[in-house]
């Protein structure tokens, strides 16, 4: 299944599907079938216009951020948090060492500035490697080095070194909690991701406080034409279509408690 979902949207994504488009174009222009020559090539020209030169991603994005807002105040109290993974460079620090952010690096922010504030809550930090192969460092070690640079004592913090997806996230974090005797966590995600993160936790019995953090749209956005940042208008439309393909997927199997979970 892990391996599935990762397939489904390396090939299924706008800017992969543009290219099969125009590749299926060009495979009938050399069985010489004009019509479907011309009709993938126009859907392929499509797809890249509306990735490239549109809102559409930023629009997609805003929906599922708004979706559960941000909180008004800090908590009266708080006993723990929950950072989900996503938020480092693998990659990078497999091989330089550190603890590189992406640009989900708000996450391990928003958690280092609550953990600053309240120095009982304990921080579980849950990410495994998520890639294909399984060679790489997992957020929670790199999420480890991090809050310890920063003077994060290690004793705060329960770890989740294997999930690879959210829905790992939640089962593996519920065992955790039980573990260590905690609840009504804050759950620290991106806004874009907290629906369906929200979706898994309720569907496992954990209750847990969204927490977004990591912004991707202004609040403001309608759909429209935009011909200034192609590669962040691909890269907002792919973020929000990944979300939403990984809400239809995970409600199909029943992994999540609604189709699109709210407040």
């Amino acid at each position: 299944m892990f391996v599935f979902s990762k397939l489904v949207w390396i090939f299924g994504q706008p800017l992969s599907l543009a290219f099969l488009l125009g590749l299926l174009a060009f495979v009938a222009g050399v069985l010489r079938r004009r019509a479907s020559m011309l009709t993938a090539s126009l859907l392929s020209i499509v797809v890249l216009f509306v990735t490239l030169y549109t809102t559409a991603g930023a629009y997609v994005v805003q929906g599922l951020e708004d979706r559960f807002p941000r909180p008004a105040a800090d908590p009266a109290d708080l006993k723990c948090m929950i950072v989900l993974g996503g938020a480092t460079q693998n990659e990078v620090t497999t091989v330089r060492g550190g603890y590189e952010l992406d640009s989900a690096g708000d996450r391990l922010i928003e958690a280092l500035r609550l953990a600053q504030k309240y120095p009982q809550a304990r921080i579980v930090i849950s990410g495994g490697d998520g890639s294909i192969g399984g060679t790489y460092e997992g957020d929670a070690v790199i999420s480890e080095r991090f809050f310890t640079a920063l003077g994060i004592s290690t004793s705060r913090m329960v770890e989740d070194k294997t999930s690879r997806t959210t829905f790992e996230n939640a089962v593996n974090t519920k065992e955790l909690l039980a573990q260590n005797g905690l609840s009504n966590c804050l759950l620290i995600t991106s806004g874009f991701h907290m629906p369906r993160s929200m979706g898994i936790f309720r569907k496992q019995g954990i209750d847990v406080v969204p927490w977004p953090v990591d912004y991707r749209s202004t609040g403001r956005e309608m759909l429209g034409f935009d011909f200034t940042q192609p590669s962040r208008n691909a890269q907002l439309l792919a973020t929000g279509l990944r979300e939403w393909v990984g809400l239809v997927g995970y409600y199909t199997v029943g992994r999540t408690s609604a189709f699109y979970p709210g407040p």
